[in-house]
């Protein structure tokens, strides 16, 4: 074997899918699992609020699982867990001596300081404004135990923060070092273009992923998010992908009630599935036999990443189990017939303009007098690997 052939070597197999890195994004080239790990759940301080929580010990168990089966993209924010989600992942990372290994995403909007009494005045601990931004950045930081961050999100629109500020602000934090990248969580499309055309006017940081809940039961978002993030260059950030919790067999649902697992509550303290979650379930299931996994979670996920590209659902829990059946998603794949199937369980309605003009895959009726055009396919997803 020749010196520059053994140079060159290239890296073995992943221990899975997971371990298969993609480009973030059109604006970002950060390479990144196809699947996020959320850490709504990491951290020991909303036992009472429904959510859930982990002591220190468990967290690390599922960090260092995710990151073992491959993973490097880690959801969190500022307040999740009153603080502990970022404490306990600066801590881990610091530890395991793996900071610079992964791609890290907090945000910023949140009143972070809500569970703590020696902070008399939160007013300016919360919101889309610059001293909000600073205060929230630096605390940050140092709970991640970091000199920058990989992703910093908006957390959500506050509606009275211009977004000539916004912009401004961020670029500021990716001028100085501290954040790499820009995302934006929970806002109207319309916002997310006019500050990403404010930053190319003036030469300042774009928006270069966007976060949002989204799956098979609930697709607004394909109204105005998806098309905006296609003609943007946007990733999608996909939450709830597994509509908080509610997709699970019947099988599933009668062992909870016999065991009085609940599960997360705070969204929905009903933890039971309602009428559309269960026959949404059902036909979740049957696609999973068509498949071969048991996993009907594996078949929700695949469909988000096999509707369009750039998606990198985020996936939650607390248990190594169910995040190693997640992972399944990525050898997945659904055919145009099971995707069909999925959709015509509970039709989705596009709304005005859609419904009227069509989305643009092929031409609306009040050209087609004029002749015939064949039209450039939109481009599509990244396709399961046989390797």
């Amino acid at each position: 074997m020749s010196a520059s052939t053994t140079l060159w070597t290239p890296a073995p197999p992943p221990s899975t899918a997971l371990g298969r890195y993609r480009v973030l994004s059109p604006l970002a080239s950060v390479r990144v699992s196809p699947l996020q790990l959320g850490a709504m759940s990491i951290g020991d301080k909303w036992a009472d609020l429904g959510m859930g929580s982990m002591d220190k010990e468990s967290s690390f168990k599922l960090l260092d699982a995710y990151f073992d089966a491959g993973g490097n993209f880690i959801d969190t924010a500022n307040g999740y867990q009153d603080e502990s989600s970022e404490q306990f992942i600066g801590e881990w990372a610091e530890k395991r001596g793996i900071r610079d290994q992964l791609v890290i995403a907090t945000k910023y909007t949140t009143n972070f300081k809500r569970g703590n009494p020696s902070v008399a005045q939160k007013i300016n601990y919360t919101g889309n404004n610059m001293k909000s931004m600073h205060i929230s950045v630096e605390a940050s930081l140092k709970k991640l135990r970091t000199t920058y961050i990989d992703i910093l999100y908006v957390h959500w629109w506050d509606w009275s923060t211009s977004v000539e500020e916004v912009m401004n602000g961020l670029h500021n934090l990716v001028a100085q070092g501290k954040i790499l990248y820009l995302g934006i969580s929970d806002c109207p499309a319309w916002v997310v273009s006019k500050a990403n055309q404010y930053a190319r006017d003036h030469g300042k940081t774009p928006f270069v992923i966007y976060q949002g809940a989204w799956n098979i039961m609930e697709r607004s978002f394909e109204r105005e998010i998806i098309p905006m993030a296609r003609h943007e260059g946007l990733a999608l950030a996909p939450w709830r992908v597994l509509a908080a919790g509610k997709f699970r067999t019947d099988a599933e649902e009668q062992r909870r009630r016999e065991t009085g697992e609940k599960g997360r509550t705070l969204v929905d303290p009903n933890w039971e599935r309602n009428e559309n979650e269960v026959k949404m379930s059902r036909a979740l299931e049957e696609v999973a036999k068509q498949v071969g996994t048991e996993h009907i979670t594996a078949v929700a996920i695949a469909y988000l990443m096999q509707k369009t590209p750039y998606v990198f659902p985020i996936i939650g829990g607390r248990k190594v189990e169910h995040l190693l059946g997640n992972i399944e998603a990525l050898s997945i794949s659904l055919t145009p017939e099971q995707i069909s199937f999925l959709e015509s369980v509970l039709p989705f309605d596009p709304g005005f303009p859609n419904s009227f003009i069509g989305d643009g895959t092929k031409d609306a009726v009040f050209f087609k007098s004029a002749g015939i055009i064949d039209n450039v396919p939109l481009l599509q997803a990244v396709r399961p690997s046989k390797e």
